[in-house]
């Protein structure tokens, strides 16, 4: 008997996404079932794709992720805590900038954070991201193109 596999979702934490347009050309190409997640303050009426509003909580929208997504699914996420969660469950996890985060190098990005907050709280300059790129879109959809013709076969 075979057995039917589970089509991916590919969710977006979206509130502050700059990749939605790519995820949505993409997605329409491999035929995903893809999920915006946002908080209510960023709704507006003109939009595409599937949408799930939150309320403002801070972890709202990831909480949503977290109880909706399964095993093989696909997340697109800037929230490192978010992305520690998800790669213990076996879900595929990218970042707005192309980085696949998985468990080989999770802890390395969760110390990245935590260093960084603690050199916050001690006073010091910390650096932000650098801007957003057009290099980083492309960056980011050859990455997002490349993990799903890995997971489609």
């Amino acid at each position: 008997m075979l057995k039917m596999m589970k089509k991916i979702t590919l969710f977006v934490d979206a509130d502050a996404c700059p990749v939605k347009n790519e995820i949505l050309t993409i997605a329409h190409t491999f035929d995903l079932d893809t999920v915006f997640v946002a908080s209510y303050a960023s709704y507006s009426a003109n939009r595409e794709g599937t949408w799930v509003f939150v309320d403002q909580e801070k972890e709202a929208a990831d909480l949503y992720i977290v109880n909706h997504v399964s095993p093989n699914d696909v997340v697109v996420t800037q929230d490192i805590g978010l992305a520690g969660l998800l790669t213990k469950r076996n879900v595929f996890v990218l970042s707005i900038r192309g980085q696949l985060i998985n468990e080989k190098n999770v802890e390395a990005l969760l110390d990245r954070r935590y260093q960084s907050y603690h050199a916050l709280n001690a006073g010091e300059r910390v650096r932000g991201p650098k801007p957003f790129t057009s290099q980083n879109r492309k960056y980011f959809s050859e990455a997002l193109i490349k993990l799903l013709c890995q997971l489609d076969h």
